[in-house]
């Protein structure tokens, strides 16, 4: 089990909602969002962790949106966790980002691209903080081990490992529904990634994507047993400045979250049919 302040993610407990817009775009869309986000889950009894990038560092094109700038950013995520009491999740790209968000951030994030990369995984390990390891598209489920030993061997067991599809030809990416058993084998709670592993990687200037795939990979996972849902959540996705074809409308949130609470009650034996 991982704990992120009162949030126990892990060990059959219940789901734990991690959402919030792809990266900060400005501070009343952040504040909203959360605002919003946090009276659903809390209106369904779900625990919220929120999650948006201070900076992205990972994009198609020179041309991409990567952030507002990293001091306003980050100002910005410490209003969410001061103002409405979240607890934060963002990325982190090298050693020097873990100094910048340490103060901010509960939980940090390792991006897909970067699951392989040793000093970074275990500097991340020796900020004691809770660490996500997004899957990298170019591994298989058991090749995470590997990645969760690197921070381990620090210390730090609060792992949390993330699916968010696999490379599935050019510009394709496919969820095998094996990899959260398998990656529940190491003992660490798995998260599902719902957006991302929705994405049409690299297609054209930017990445595309299907969202109608979301709802049923969201669904899909959470029958398999999963231990935290990742969505990435956005009032207009159409106007977002990041990952546009494949963000989840805030407005089809709560009745996806309905939907998944069931399926994690009939999982996790909370309820009998």
């Amino acid at each position: 089990m991982v704990e992120v302040n009162d949030i126990q993610i892990g060990e059959g407990k219940q789901f734990v909602l991690i959402a919030g817009p792809c990266v900060v775009e400005n501070e009343k869309l952040v504040m909203d969002t959360a605002d919003a986000i946090k009276k659903i889950a809390g209106e369904l009894s779900i625990p919220y962790v929120f999650k948006s990038s201070y900076k992205k560092a990972n994009r198609t094109s020179i041309n991409s949106f990567s952030g507002i700038g990293d001091r306003e950013a980050i100002e910005i995520l410490s209003k969410v966790k001061k103002n409405l009491n979240l607890s934060i999740l963002t990325d982190i790209h090298n050693e020097e980002d873990i100094e910048k968000v340490k103060g901010t951030a509960d939980i940090l994030q390792i991006p897909a691209f970067l699951s392989r990369q040793t000093e970074l995984l275990v500097a991340a390990g020796k900020s004691g903080k809770a660490i996500n390891i997004k899957k990298g598209q170019f591994l298989a489920p058991d090749d995470m081990k590997h990645a969760a030993e690197k921070i381990s061997s620090t210390g730090n067991k609060r792992i949390l490992l993330t699916e968010r599809g696999t490379t599935f030809g050019y510009h394709n990416l496919v969820v095998d529904m094996r990899s959260f058993i398998i990656m529940k084998e190491f003992g660490y709670p798995v998260v599902m990634d719902a957006t991302h592993s929705v994405q049409l990687p690299s297609k054209g200037n930017e990445s595309g994507g299907e969202p109608r795939f979301i709802k049923p990979l969201a669904r899909a996972a959470a029958a398999v047993g999963i231990d935290a849902l990742f969505l990435e959540v956005h009032p207009n996705p159409k106007e977002a400045l990041s990952d546009a074809a494949s963000q989840l409308p805030l407005n089809e949130l709560k009745d996806l979250l309905i939907e998944i609470k069931a399926i994690d009650n009939i999982v996790k034996h909370k309820i009998k049919i």
